[in-house]
């Protein structure tokens, strides 16, 4: 039976997946209409996503879950709760539609109080319970790559797997501008309590209009201000590059990614938590940046955290995004973990609180130190705290581990990182995963970085760990750095790299380091060409070379029938130091 507010629709296309017969499948409208709406600017989370979006694949900004189902659920009571479900936030139901200006950037949210939307109902047939799993992840892996329409709600896709009236699986599809991790989370616990036959009480926290306001206030313009300048300051004093080693020939691509959970290694992060009162997400980002700083080779690190807005309590509950980064600036030179924790706690929550500012500042932020530094900032070193964003219902629905550790490979997404620490849960069991570019971690050094992880925090619960210790459980500081590596502006700076960049963007050319300076020496190809030409055009080759940065400065000969003459500066523009300064 279908209820009321859903009715059929045309049939879906079907799907193979091993063990089983192609699947049929069917599509129900289920209709929405409650009271609200309204529209009114974007808020900085949904304005950095979009740009996002328009810019990257689908796969890489959709997120796919498969969400718990409470026994006993069907099919009509499951469309009924996603009804509710979306008629209780208004994320969902909100929209972007093109803009005014020349390229069609959205420039308002609109929230629509009635609308409709399409359900996919996969019919399972007489799967077992393994073949049901394979089929929802093989049904996810396929809709995460198809896009979430901008100019219409809602900003997620569902799939229900079905026997019969019966229903078995739900697998989502969530557009990263309606709803963010955490935001995910209490929509899974909010479905799976309306799935239940549950009432839930109003909403309370704040909808993406009422933050977009706030943000837009005096007070709000002035927070984003002050985070537009912890940014700068961190772009431009910071390191660039973090990991030297020969391996490193292009853009970070063929991840591996391994699953890590513990029993034990649990009890010890509650152990070393109780024992320096630190939080746990303080005490693995430290114990994460002393393995990262030990092995680099790098005395400061920069880290991009995500989830960074969610660590402030009144956003917990909130439901749409509020994805931008925090940037931790840390000095991992301690004596000892304990000093490195109390480190790590000033540096993340300072990072944390200049977390919201204006995308396409930053952008422009991102560019601008490149162009003074001649190295560009990327997400090299990434940590994202979901332990508090995955609900208890799909963290017990879990298995315990069945070794301590247990280790799992699973597929690894196309990520710009050289390494990613996602921490997944905390308590009865510690669960995370490591996202490794092999050009700096094969899968046998991802695995010893993970082990070291673990040894660290058994060490830890019960004392303080020596840093200079390190080396018994990862080894000799340092990457491979056979040839001509250096430290350069705080980045490790292959010369081979700046010789192979400088012959792109200028051909032949003459290399110097010249008190810690790199000075490149050229032939003028037409009588105007000077310094700031040449630093735009190697600027301008600089995008997927980590290991290369811009001479500092240029040395450009004219040779002349009246005569050679020479033109030398560092090929900066004065625009971008002075917008620079002014922000430093």
């Amino acid at each position: 039976m279908i209820p009321q507010d859903a009715t059929p629709n045309e049939p879906a296309s079907p799907s193979a997946t091993p063990g089983g017969a192609p699947p049929t499948a069917r599509r129900i409208t289920v209709r929405y209409a409650t009271e609200g709406g309204g529209s009114g600017p974007l808020t900085r989370g949904q304005d950095n996503m979009i740009r996002c979006i328009r810019s990257s694949a689908p796969e890489q900004i959709n997120k796919e879950s498969v969400w718990p189902v409470p026994d006993g659920t069907s099919v009509p009571s499951g469309l009924v709760a996603l009804r509710l479900l979306v008629e209780r936030h208004e994320s969902l139901r909100t929209s972007f539609p093109a803009g005014p200006g020349p390229d069609g950037f959205p420039d308002r949210q609109v929230v629509h109080p009635a609308g409709r939307f399409a359900v996919a109902v996969v019919e399972a047939g007489s799967r077992s319970e393994a073949e049901l799993n394979a089929l929802a992840s093989e049904l996810g892996a396929k809709d995460v790559a198809v896009p979430v329409d901008l100019d219409a709600p809602p900003r997620v896709r569902f799939t229900l797997v079905a026997a019969g009236e019966r229903l078995l699986r739900l697998i989502a599809v969530v557009c990263h501008a309606g709803a963010d991790g955490a935001a995910t989370a209490v929509l899974i616990q909010d479905w799976h309590a309306l799935a239940a036959g549950k009432e839930l009480p109003p909403v309370t926290a704040a909808t993406p209009l009422q933050i977009a306001v706030a943000e837009q206030s005096p007070q709000g313009r002035r927070k984003s201000a002050a985070a537009l300048r912890h940014w700068a300051r961190v772009l431009t004093t910071g390191p660039q590059t973090v990991f030297a080693d020969t391996r490193i020939v292009g853009p970070p691509r063929d991840h591996g990614a391994l699953l890590v959970r513990s029993r034990t290694a649990a009890d010890h992060l509650a152990a070393v938590c109780r024992r320096t009162a630190a939080s746990p997400s303080v005490v693995l980002l430290a114990v994460f940046a002393a393995l990262v700083a030990h092995r680099s080779g790098r005395r400061e690190l920069v880290l991009s955290a995500l989830s960074a807005n969610r660590q402030r309590a009144a956003l917990i509950d909130h439901v749409g995004t509020l994805a931008q980064d925090a940037l931790i600036l840390l000095d991992t030179e301690a004596a000892d973990l304990d000093q490195l924790i109390g480190r790590a706690k000033s540096a993340s929550l300072s990072a944390y609180w200049h977390s919201t500012l204006d995308a396409e500042q930053v952008w422009q932020l991102v560019e601008d130190a490149a162009h003074l530094r001649g190295a560009r900032f990327g997400r090299q070193v990434v940590v994202n705290d979901l332990s508090l964003t995955i609900p208890a219902a799909v963290a017990d629905a879990q298995p315990p581990p069945a070794a301590d550790p247990e280790l799992t490979v699973l597929p690894a997404p196309p990520l710009p990182v050289r390494l990613m620490f996602t921490i997944l849960r905390i308590t009865g069991s510690l669960d995370f995963v490591l996202v490794a570019c092999p050009q700096v971690f094969d899968a046998e050094e991802t695995e010893s970085f993970a082990r070291a992880l673990r040894s660290v925090l058994e060490a830890a619960a019960e004392g303080p760990v020596l840093l200079a210790g390190l080396t018994a459980v990862l080894g000799p500081p340092g990457g491979d750095r056979a040839g001509e590596w250096r430290l350069i502006d705080g980045s490790w700076i292959d010369l081979a790299a700046v010789h192979d960049l400088l012959d792109t963007a200028l051909g032949d050319h003459r290399l110097s380091l010249v008190e810690g300076k790199l000075v490149a020496e050229v032939t003028a190809t037409s009588p105007g060409f000077g310094p700031a030409d040449a630093h735009r055009a190697v600027i301008a080759a600089l995008p997927g070379r980590d290991t290369a940065m811009a001479p500092h400065h240029y040395v450009v000969r004219h040779a002349a029938p009246e005569g050679e003459r020479t033109e030398a500066g560092s090929g900066r523009a004065q625009d971008v130091v002075d917008r620079l300064s002014a922000l430093t």
